[in-house]
């Protein structure tokens, strides 16, 4: 019963149909229609199709269970013969029909030895040597491990969908200051649009009122709304949670950041990861030498064994071939690298496929840019030291000035100053370019800048700002020294925290910056980061991780476009993807949306738990089969035990599997 399909039955093996991007894309419009529609109709919708997964093996459940009564508790003398057959052929059409089918098309294709094939034989062999019952009690076992499937593969979906559903189809956008709805895909850049509380944004832009708070939770996993500022850029998919806000449209509907993100999920689907491969490998030579061993199981023994009954060592061979059906391993898998990716995608990172799960859960060293990656890219003012003035004054005077000048380091002091330069006039402006700024501020002369602008104008200053590694903005009024702000790059409020957990999973850390190797050094020695290099190019950078990964498992976390060849270079590319450059996301193996560095270990602890997970799969699956596929080839073990040594592990590997989504990392 493939995902949702009222009318086909699924397979072990159709949990590789079932993650491919086109059917994940398909189905999430699906959901976001039904969505959208708040009635009672779209929800009794998706439980007519949950009723319909299960109606098949509900019908045959039903009838086999009263045969066995009939059989084994309240005889009927009319329950004989003819009746008795035709009333367990008509038990085992519903759930055993869709995989004969199945069985017809895939040999017609060219695959003769699948599990359809097993399982048709199997039941079918006991139906011919009289074991009505369990041929039947096989497949609607068989029928009830795909359903769990199925369930099991739509829990995995349901944080990918939520992603799928963030683009509204329809955006409000303002003509001549009229409000007119248009849809989303029209929209064109410049377009101004009207986003009302509660309403979601349907492409990227630049927040034209003065303030506006965001529920973000969709792009970036985390519950606190994020309040923004004007010229402040926002993504689709984040929704206004107050008043009225005007943005204006930078990207196209299809250019989005939200866009490119869908498209990283649904090929994330796609990779499989080596475990994965191997295991779809092994099934295909695995399954025909089931098959030939069953009929060796069968015929063989007549050659030397005494007494030989052909129907005894028929049903032997029929227990053979249930047993090793590799619905288990199939099956739970993939599931649960799904379920590793769905997790991810949860706390807000994005696995572009299930290998680079595999990888992260074994790197040795983590690499990481300095500004956007462990710093918010952000000047702020850190210390002002005011020498012979109030520090008020200080402050009033050197953001006047400063807010003529275009740097950024003068915005973060005007910032700083938080409208008190307001209250003073400023006159005959003039600046030196990379030097700094003078002008005239209530009629005192004012002077702000580097060292070398003070020594321009011979001005004093204090010896100790010479040995800072940071931005020193020197101030003097009419000739005289009389302070200087020290500006630097904000570090992230989590970024200490995600050093030292990568150091309690004994992953070394290194930092690699385009910045001055003094600036490097000093957030590293603040951060206990293993090893810091400054003053390094892109190809500086590039050199530097090929020597890492001659001996280690190297990922690399960045967010500028001169980090996108490392990345790429990388065995695990991570993007910040709140603030990255698009060359940095789309280069990337994994991307973490909100840019918390903390997220590193988030994505390395998910990589571990997933693999965990599979192995545990793999090791019941092989160790439960070995055992029972001894017992049945000896005439020890029943039809029964086959159906556990089969759906029963098939089973215990999916819910072990979809533990996974259930974890909080």
């Amino acid at each position: 019963m493939k995902f949702l399909d009222k009318n086909k039955h699924s397979s072990c093996c159709s949990i590789e149909e079932e993650v491919k991007p086109n059917e994940v894309l398909i189905h999430s419009e699906k959901l976001k229609s039904e969505h959208n529609n708040h009635n009672g109709h779209s929800h009794n919708t998706g439980d007519q199709s949950v009723f319909q997964l299960f109606l098949p093996a509900a019908i045959s459940f039903i009838l086999l269970g009263v045969a066995l009564i009939f059989d084994n508790f309240w005889n009927q003398n009319w329950f004989t013969e003819w009746i008795r057959t035709t009333w367990y052929i008509v038990a085992y059409i519903p759930v055993g029909f869709p995989v004969l089918k199945e069985a017809f098309e895939s040999a017609r294709k060219g695959d003769l030895f699948s599990e359809f094939l097993l399982m048709s034989i199997a039941t079918i062999g006991a139906f011919a040597i009289g074991e009505y019952p369990e041929g039947v009690a096989v497949m609607v076992f068989y029928a009830i491990g795909e359903i769990f499937q199925s369930l099991a593969v739509q829990r995995a979906k349901t944080n990918i969908k939520n992603l799928l559903d963030q683009r509204p189809d329809e955006v409000t956008i303002l003509v001549n200051n009229d409000a007119k709805l248009i849809k989303a895909v029209d929209a064109k850049i410049g377009d101004i649009i009207q986003l009302k509380s509660g309403e979601k944004l349907g492409l990227d832009g630049v927040l034209l009122s003065d303030s506006a708070t965001f529920n973000t939770a969709a792009l970036t996993g985390e519950s606190t709304p994020d309040t923004k500022m004007k010229d402040a850029v926002v993504l689709a998919g984040m929704i206004n949670i107050n008043t009225v806000s005007l943005v204006r449209i930078t990207t196209v509907y299809n250019d989005s950041k939200l866009s490119k993100i869908l498209e990283m999920v649904q090929d994330a689907t796609a990779k499989k990861a080596p475990t994965e491969l191997f295991i779809r490998k092994f099934a295909k030579i695995y399954t025909p030498i089931v098959v030939f061993l069953a009929i060796g199981i069968c015929l063989i023994p007549m050659l030397f064994v005494e007494n030989y009954i052909f129907n005894d060592w028929l049903y032997r061979a029929l227990i053979f071939l249930v047993i090793s059906c590799p619905c288990a391993l199939v099956i739970s898998i993939p599931l649960g690298y799904f379920g590793g990716i769905g997790a991810a995608s949860k706390n807000g990172i994005l696995f572009k496929g299930a290998t680079f799960l595999d990888t992260m859960a074994a790197v040795q060293i983590v690499v990481m840019d300095k500004t956007g990656t462990l710093t918010k890219g952000v000047f702020k003012v850190q210390k002002v030291v005011a020498v012979g003035i109030p520090e008020v004054d200080l402050v009033k005077y050197t953001a006047a000035i400063e807010t003529k000048s275009t740097h950024p380091v003068g915005t973060a002091i005007v910032e700083y100053a938080n409208g008190s330069e307001k209250t003073v006039t400023v006159t005959d402006v003039e600046e030196f370019v990379g030097l700094g700024i003078k002008g005239k501020v209530d009629g005192n002369e004012i002077l702000a800048g580097s060292v070398k602008l003070m020594k321009k104008f011979n001005i004093g200053y204090d010896a100790e700002i010479d040995a800072s590694p940071f931005t020193i903005i020197i101030v003097a009024i009419n000739q005289k020294y009389v302070g200087y702000f020290l500006i630097a790059d904000e570090i992230k409020e989590d970024a200490k925290e995600a050093i030292q957990s990568l150091h309690q999973l004994n992953i070394q850390t290194i930092l690699l910056s385009g910045d001055k190797q003094a600036v490097v050094t000093a957030v590293a020695k603040e951060l206990n980061i293993d090893q810091a290099f400054g003053d390094l190019l892109p190809e500086d950078k590039v050199r530097k991780l090929v020597a890492l990964k001659k001996k280690n498992l190297i990922a690399f976390v960045g967010d500028g476009v001169n980090d996108a060849p490392v990345i790429a270079l990388a065995d695990a590319g991570i993007a910040m993807g709140g603030l990255g450059s698009d060359a940095a996301i789309e280069t990337a193996d994994i991307v973490i949306q909100n840019d918390q560095p903390t997220k590193i270990f988030t994505a390395i602890n998910i990589g571990k738990q997933t693999k965990k997970i599979v192995w545990q799969n793999i090791t019941m699956a092989f160790g439960v089969k070995a055992a029972v596929l001894i017992l049945g080839a000896g005439g020890l073990a029943t039809m029964w035990e086959a159906v556990f040594a089969d759906v029963g592990v098939a089973l215990l590997a999916i819910l072990n599997a979809v533990r996974i989504q259930k974890m909080k990392f």
